[in-house]
C-alpha cells in the first residue's frame, strides 16, 4: 500500500508550462513536485536521482526528445509511471510512446482536474488516455499492416478471453475508465481492475491503447 504523497517530476522545455503545472499540482495535498527538467537527458537523470512516482513528459524537447527519454526510463528495473503530454493529438511520436509502454497520454489543454486525476490513477496502475487520444491513436495505427492480417491477429487475441473479459475489453477500447466500466457492468472497481490485469496478460499488451487497437481491428468498435 502506498504511503505519502505521489512524487512527480515535470519534464518540459517550456519554463512557463513547467511553472503552470507546478502551480496546479502544488495545491494538491496528495501530490508533491520533486523536480523539473528542461530536456530529455536531464529528465532521465533527474528521474533516476529523485525516484519520482510519475513523470509528466513532454515529447518535443532538445538534447533528447521525450520519446527516447521515455524508452530509457521504461527500461529501468523500477521505472516511474510516464504520462505523455503534448500539444498535438496527431503526433506520431505520441503513438510510438504509447506503444512503448507509457502509462498515459494527455493534451496540454486538458483541464487541470483531469491531469490531476490522471496522475492519481496511473500511480495505482490504471493507465489514462483521453477519449480523443484513444480515437486519434487508433486512427493512426489502423493503417499499419494489411487489414486482413490485423483482423486475424486481433481475433486470435480475443479468442482467449471470457465473455466478461471481452465486455471489459470493449469498454476499454471505447476509452472508459475502470470506474465507468464498473458502473456500466454493475461491478466493483477492484473487480474491473482484476479483469483489466488479466486482459494485459492474455492479450500480451502493456497499456489500454493497445487493447483499443485490438478491439478496433477486430471490428468491435
Amino acid at each position: 500500500m502506498r504511503t505519502g504523497p505521489t512524487r512527480v517530476l515535470l519534464a518540459d522545455d517550456d519554463p512557463l508550462v513547467r511553472s503552470a503545472l507546478g502551480l496546479m499540482l502544488g495545491g494538491q495535498p496528495d501530490i508533491e513536485v520533486v523536480g523539473e527538467a528542461a530536456d530529455g537527458r536531464a529528465a532521465v537523470a533527474a528521474a533516476r536521482s529523485l525516484r519520482p512516482d510519475v513523470v509528466l513528459m513532454d515529447i518535443r524537447m532538445p538534447v533528447l526528445d521525450g520519446l527516447e527519454a521515455t524508452r530509457h526510463l521504461l527500461a529501468d528495473p523500477r521505472p516511474p509511471r510516464v504520462i505523455v503530454l503534448t500539444t498535438f493529438d496527431a503526433d506520431e511520436y505520441v503513438v510510438d510512446a504509447i506503444a512503448s509502454g507509457a502509462d498515459g497520454f494527455l493534451l496540454k489543454d486538458t483541464p487541470p482536474e483531469q491531469i490531476i486525476d490522471a496522475i492519481r490513477k496511473v500511480v495505482h496502475g490504471e493507465p489514462m488516455l483521453s477519449p480523443s487520444a484513444t480515437s486519434t491513436l487508433v486512427r493512426q495505427l489502423r493503417d499499419r499492416g494489411r487489414p486482413d492480417d490485423r483482423a486475424t491477429q486481433a481475433t486470435a487475441r480475443l479468442a482467449t478471453l471470457t465473455e466478461r473479459e471481452r465486455e471489459v475489453a470493449i469498454f476499454v477500447g471505447q476509452g472508459l475508465s475502470n470506474a465507468e466500466i464498473a458502473a456500466a457492468l454493475f461491478l466493483s472497481v477492484p473487480t474491473i481492475k482484476a479483469h483489466v490485469t488479466r486482459l494485459f496478460e492474455k492479450m500480451h499488451v502493456t497499456n489500454r491503447v493497445q487493447i483499443a487497437i485490438c478491439i478496433h481491428d477486430a471490428g468491435l468498435i
